[in-house]
């Protein structure tokens, strides 16, 4: 709709704003490096590169380049073909870089030996990073954190003499051949030989705890001769836990090498909290943030998108990653984020952008199976309303490299009360100006902002944020001001094209320089315009897609403005080619554009019907979406329309889960079970943290060679005549238990306690079960089951993660007899699904959670159940989803039953461990099923293995499918390699 003079005159009235372009300088420091475009996309393109940086930015090849990046972990998504599902989505929605950590423990199950093939194969994930077109910053440690069992380190670590992330001799053996296994691959993907797109390479992680002391200095100086003996050339950093300062350049040694080392720091604030300015805006100086290193670009090597969640969900409230994700949403992301731009952070990386799935034993013991994280990319791989911000962000970002040279200009007075927070920085080159209005009050406050003498107010809602820009280029034209937030700008054809957003409803004013009057017609949306004062002021309401054509007034190009309320700039992608951008409007997602002759190759998702809409560059007139012709015409804003809509995601089909099998489980308790094959346990000394008693022996699983999962004990003694209760003292991580039974009769269970808000980063429990007894004469026999929950971490340096797992020590009250230990633990690691995947369970080491297993003599059964009884009880059956070929189903399980039945339940999917469920604990209850590991139009076999407690009934409950999103479109999904059980 076009507005009538009077209706424009109302809203100049109520949103005028107006940017002066020769604002002072006030703070601004004289720039050092270039400004001009930004390097096109990486690819691995044989051509060599350089990669450099000054105090403003990273420098590739010449031109400037803000990182903006998304952490992503390929080892919490098991299936190889997803990993370019996720990392198209990131591309797409304005991401230019993907950081990764690379886990030593998924791919060291003993020592000397490292695998990085199928879910492992580091050098695909990197080949396919480099194909997408994305910067990597890789991040191998030797130690990551993470959430993950013992921060990253392997098992069979915890059982080594040495002390860890120190100068010691013997770990530094460890790590040299770790960083070795890494290297061979990370050399050939460096972005500087043309082989790949890696950028930045960290060392070790928050490392913190050492930095004043020789062993610290040492350890840092050994990791930085070692990665550049490797042939690693780019740049190396490290991540300050905080701001410290701590390995800011200069302060340990690098070998006389200088320049390549980058000072970049972590930051997780509050949501609940005031966005703190860690750079140009804050306290400066080495607890500062960037001010810490005032000669590198300021680097945030993870800023917080989320946060996890322990065991009982203590820290969302029982409410999950959904609370996570509500309490850092895009407001969030737009008030924290714009704030860490405004204080010069052009190295950003967002801590999660896709959490994924801590699958098998690789969970920390502080949080579950999912790892959600409250991501912007959910569990399920879906696109959540988070992603609209980092999709504006990083598409101006990358059409914008003023952004990437800014200074502190000078500080305005814009009124609107206290939290109404304004800030102002200058390109000194382009004097392109950009102003950040933060409002932390839950109330819309109005920004009064003074520019060439006139006052403008402009609104910002509660708890939100909004970027400004004047004097930016927007191709033969420039842009005076805008009170939309500029999203990109390209040339597609014959004509300019630049993008604005904001919030549904806000009326917003657009002034384009215009020496001459131009020629403007509103092509869609409620719009008017006017010509005056030397520029073309365009006042739109958002809703939908706004379109204005401006023609003429001096300048040969047409500029198309597109102004677009957020849901709806998130479908409009721009995808860089080498015969120049494309701009697509429609559809859930753009994932690749080939052009080929005069026709345009386009691929993506939908999931509803929709429209596609598409600029090209000169010659090209047809357009293929996902293999298929699409008939156009040509629309007034000079772009390709599908004369029909594109169709949404077809149809998925989900079976009920019956056909179940039941097994009684756990052999290992009855008396005459037959233990000689396993190990004996003798050892009287340990490298474990955790003090062995005077009276021995050493009975923690990883001093036998057992790391992960559920570990078997069984004691033979003799007489005990006079004992009246023996008592269990044990280790493990958070919700750890242990079973016991005397003559295969059960003693009890005990559990560690849920964690509440003051426990939920221990990662540690240490407690005593006692149980009554009347033994009598002899002989006996202990059985005792502890599931460990996985190491520790090593957070502050001081070898957390050797804690013991497993019993500690046993004793009798009113006897002392000797107990001869055997031990049994989880078997040789899955040459498929690697080390991770398996525990010590009877199930486990016979193969009952394999697809294959002959099962056909084990009885029926049907859910739910309710029975009681301590000790382990197997399920399966088999199911065949139906998904119509060219969906992308996302497909979990869910779980649900009484909370006060006390059992757990470990899931395994065509033999890949895909998590443990607490039924009484929680709270999750829905596992996310990768496709890859699922079939999604085959068999599956599914086997829960269920260990309860004995103290109340036990299920499972109900068990069921659950869909939880689908597209049409997606990328082609290879099974991953699931070895079936021996016959």
């Amino acid at each position: 709709m076009v507005l009538s003079r009077r209706a424009f005159s109302a809203i100049v009235g109520t949103a005028a704003l107006e940017l002066a372009l020769g604002a002072s300088a006030g703070h601004c420091i004289a720039a050092t490096g270039p400004t001009g475009p930004a390097p096109g996309p990486p690819r691995a393109d044989g051509r060599r590169h350089t990669v450099g940086f000054d105090r403003y930015s990273i420098i590739v090849d010449g031109g400037r380049v803000v990182l903006w990046s998304g952490e992503f972990h390929p080892f919490r998504l098991p299936s190889p073909s997803l990993w370019r599902d996720v990392l198209q989505k990131m591309r797409a929605h304005g991401y230019n870089t993907v950081s990764v950590y690379v886990s030593w423990n998924y791919h060291s199950p003993a020592p000397g030996s490292y695998d990085f093939t199928g879910v492992r194969d580091l050098d695909l994930f990197l080949r396919t990073a480099a194909e997408v077109g994305l910067y990597v910053i890789l991040r191998p440690g030797p130690y990551i954190n993470a959430e993950v069992d013992a921060g990253g380190f392997p098992g069979w670590l915890t059982a080594t003499k040495g002390r860890a992330r120190t100068s010691d001799p013997t770990y530094l053996t460890y790590v040299d051949e770790w960083l070795t296994a890494v290297n061979r691959i990370v050399v050939r993907h460096q972005y500087t030989a043309g082989s790949g797109t890696v950028v930045l390479y960290q060392l070790e992680n928050e490392y913190a705890d050492h930095v004043t002391e020789a062993a610290g200095r040492d350890y840092m100086a050994h990791l930085y001769r070692k990665v550049r003996a490797d042939g690693i050339d780019v740049p190396l950093f490290h991540n300050d836990k905080g701001r410290n300062g701590d390995w800011a350049p200069g302060t340990f040694d690098t070998g006389g090498e200088s320049g390549h080392w980058l000072y970049a720091f972590d930051g997780y604030p509050s949501p609940f909290r005031t966005p703190p300015d860690w750079g140009y805006f804050g306290p400066g100086g080495t607890k500062g943030g960037a001010s810490a290193s005032p000669g590198t670009p300021g680097f945030l090597a993870e800023f917080g998108g989320g946060w996890f969640d322990p065991w009982g969900g203590a820290e969302f409230d029982g409410k999950g990653y959904a609370e996570s994700r509500r309490t850092r949403d895009a407001a969030y992301e737009r008030r924290f984020y714009l704030t860490n731009l405004a204080n010069g952070i052009t190295i950003h990386n967002v801590y999660m952008t896709f959490g994924g799935t801590s699958w098998g034993w690789l969970p920390a013991p502080v949080v579950y199976t999912s790892y959600d994280y409250g991501a912007a990319l959910d569990e399920a791989r879906r696109p959540t309303t988070k992603l609209v911000p980092m999709h504006q962000l990083g598409h101006l970002l990358d059409s914008v490299p003023e952004l990437a040279e800014l200074d502190r200009a000078e500080d305005l007075d814009v009124g609107g009360g206290p939290g109404l927070r304004a800030y102002h920085l200058v390109n000194r080159r382009t004097r392109a100006h950009v102003h950040v209005l933060r409002n932390d009050t839950p109330d819309e406050r109005v920004a009064a902002v003074p520019l060439a003498g006139t006052t403008v107010r402009v609104p910002v809602p509660g708890l939100d944020a909004r970027l400004l820009a004047t004097g930016i280029s927007l191709g033969r034209r420039t842009l005076r001001h805008s009170t939309a937030q500029p999203m990109l700008r390209l040339t597609a054809g014959r004509q300019d094209v630049a993008v604005f957003t904001g919030r549904t409803g806000e009326t917003t004013e657009t002034v384009v320089e215009a020496a001459a009057e131009p020629v403007f017609t509103v092509l869609e949306g409620e719009a008017g315009c006017e010509y005056r004062d030397g520029a073309l002021h365009v006042q739109a309401r958002l809703g939908g897609l706004v379109r204005v054509l401006v023609d003429g007034g001096g300048v040969p190009r047409p500029l198309l403005l597109l102004l677009a309320d957020d849901a709806t700039s998130g479908r409009l992608w721009r995808h860089d080619t080498p015969s120049g951008p494309v701009l697509v409007y429609g559809p859930e997602l753009l994932r690749t554009v080939g052009l080929s002759g005069t026709t345009a190759r386009l691929g993506g998702d939908t999931v509803e019907e929709a429209d596609l809409e598409a600029w090209l560059p000169r010659g090209v007139t047809e357009v293929v979406w996902n293999g298929r012709r699409v008939p156009t015409h040509t629309t007034r804003s000079g772009g390709l329309r599908a004369t029909h809509r594109l169709p949404g995601a077809g149809p998925v089909r989900l079976p009920a889960l019956t056909g179940w099998r039941r097994r009684v489980e756990n052999p290992e308790s009855a008396p005459g079970f037959d233990d000689s094959t396993w190990r004996t346990a003798d050892r009287t000394t340990s490298f474990s943290t955790t003090p062995v008693p005077a009276s021995g022996p050493v009975l923690f699983a990883d001093d036998y060679g057992f790391h992960y999962g559920d570990v078997w004990y069984r004691g033979r003694f003799e007489d005990a005549a006079g004992a009246a209760e023996v008592s269990f003292s044990y280790v493990t991580g958070t919700q750890g238990l242990l079973m016991a039974w005397l003559d295969g009769k059960p003693l009890g269970t005990h559990r560690m306690p849920v964690p509440d808000k003051k426990t939920v980063r221990k990662g540690t429990w240490s407690a005593t079960a006692a149980f009554p007894v009347a033994p009598g004469k002899g002989p006996h026999v202990l059985s005792v089951l502890v599931r460990r929950m996985q190491h520790d971490q090593d957070g502050r340096a001081d070898d957390t993660h050797k804690a013991g797992r497993g019993l500690v020590s046993v004793a009798f009250d009113g006897a002392t007899p000797r107990v001869r230990w055997r031990i049994q633990g989880e078997s040789a690691p899955d040459p498929v699904r690697g080390p991770i995947n398996n525990g010590g369970l009877y199930g486990e080491r016979h193969g009952w959670h394999l697809p294959g297993f002959a099962d056909g003599g084990w009885e029926p059964a049907e859910l739910p159940r309710g029975e009681r009884r301590q000790g382990v009880v197997w399920y399966r059956t088999t199911f065949r989803p139906a998904v119509d070929p060219g969906t992308d189903a996302s497909i979990g399980l869910t779980l649900t039953d009484d909370p006060a039945r006390a059992y757990r339940v470990q899931i395994f999917l065509n033999g890949w461990n895909m998590g443990q469920y607490i039924n009484d604990v929680g709270p999750q209850q829905t596992f996310v099923l990768p496709n890859g590991v699922l079939n999604t139009r085959g068999e599956n076999t599914l086997a829960l293995a269920v260990l309860s407690d004995g103290t109340t009934p036990a299920g499972p409950g109900g068990v069921r499918l659950t869909l939880l999103g689908k597209a049409a479109g997606g990328v082609p999904v290879a099974p991953v390699d699931s070895p079936r059980a021996a016959h």
